[in-house]
């Protein structure tokens, strides 16, 4: 076994070069974050990994440097997955890293005394909060990545699922690092766990698999119209707007095409469908209405790769499914980013559908035509 810590040591270099690529390739910001994560991991203080390669830390220093780092690690990869998720980072995520950045300043200082030596098991006691973070923080980019990044059965999910079991073999770590039957299993696995991710990672990054949400159409068309509309029936928008569908459009419906797609029109059906059942044609994807966070990411995506108008006839379904409140939230956020833009959204509701309070909110946001 005297083989896994200098394959833990290569499995940390291999993701993290596979991930500064995909950084360098693109060069945005929350690539950036997640490469100096994980470049900080390769750089690892562990005792397991530095010992045989010569290395030795302090033993007064040990204890700090390894929750600092874990603390680092997981601030970066947290902002970075936020970044994933949400193109931009809101209040609420300032606060989230803020408080934790609190709360390990005061375990670090913690640490600086001799407050957990008290304890029997401090080692454990030491590295729980840090080990946790870590392995939470994995974990969570791993779950970012393959609902909002990373195309489904494909080579790529690699990537995510490497990172969210070595997220969680490290929630393990405070309680079998110092077991020495079980220690270098979990080593083991860890190199594993990372050379999945590795594995994926290089795939999505040389040779991602083609997913319409981040597909230019083939035409780049000006917009024809520009604002926020509210309608009564897609016959009314046809009827007023009659080039509406001549532009880029995304269609958010409960009703998709039943006739074959155009090329400048891409489909997100609001269903509870499996979302991999994706239709022969290749343009309806099927998505969950629950999952309006995916979705305004995927809506921002193809904004900004030049679909000009969006049109929405699903709203109602929305507010079953979320409520009005969270619905609502989500249409004036789509709407901001579209207006922002210069671009057109056409809302379809039935008036008879919603209370004239729930009507009137939507006409200060919407025009009529």
């Amino acid at each position: 076994m005297a083989f896994i810590p200098y394959l833990n040591f290569l499995s940390r270099w291999l993701l993290f070069l596979a991930v500064f690529y995909k950084a360098a390739k693109t060069r945005e910001k929350r690539w950036g974050l997640i490469t100096v994560a994980l470049f900080i991991n390769a750089l690892d203080v562990e005792s397991y990994i530095l010992t045989p390669l010569g290395v030795s830390i302090k033993p007064e220093a040990y204890d700090v440097l390894l929750s600092a780092q874990s603390f680092l690690i997981t601030t970066l990869l947290t902002w970075g997955g936020i970044q994933l998720r949400k193109e931009r980072s809101e209040f609420r995520d300032v606060v989230t890293l803020g408080t934790f950045a609190i709360a390990a300043y005061i375990w670090l200082f913690l640490l600086a005394t001799e407050f957990f030596d008290r304890f029997e098991h401090s080692f454990a006691i030491k590295s729980s909060f840090p080990g946790f973070a870590f392995g939470a923080s994995l974990m969570y980019v791993g779950y970012v990545l393959r609902n909002y990044v990373i195309s489904k059965n494909t080579l790529e999910e690699l990537f995510p699922w490497g990172l969210i079991l070595l997220g969680a073999i490290n929630l393990t770590y405070p309680f079998i690092r110092n077991i020495e039957s079980i220690a270098p299993v979990a080593f083991l696995l860890a190199a594993v766990f990372r050379l999945m991710a590795a594995v994926g990672a290089l795939k999505f990054a040389i040779y991602p698999s083609k997913m319409a949400v981040f597909e230019k159409p083939k035409q780049q068309k000006p917009p024809e119209v520009k604002g926020a509309f509210i309608l009564k029936s897609k016959e009314e928008l046809k009827k007023l707007i009659p080039n509406f569908f001549d532009q880029n459009v995304i269609m958010i419906t409960r009703n998709p095409p039943k006739e074959g797609v155009p090329e400048n029109t891409l489909v997100y059906w609001l269903t509870k469908m499996e979302e991999s059942s994706i239709k022969a044609d290749g343009k309806i994807y099927p998505i969950s209405p629950t999952r309006i966070d995916i979705l305004i990411h995927l809506l921002t995506k193809n904004l900004e790769s030049g679909y000009n108008a969006v049109y929405m006839d699903g709203f109602e379904y929305l507010i079953i499914e979320n409520g009005f409140e969270s619905a609502v939230k989500f249409l004036f956020d789509l709407k901001d980013r579209v207006v922002s833009e210069g671009k057109v959204i056409a809302l379809i509701i039935d008036p008879r559908t919603l209370t004239e309070k729930q009507i009137a909110l939507l006409e200060r946001e919407f025009s009529r035509l």
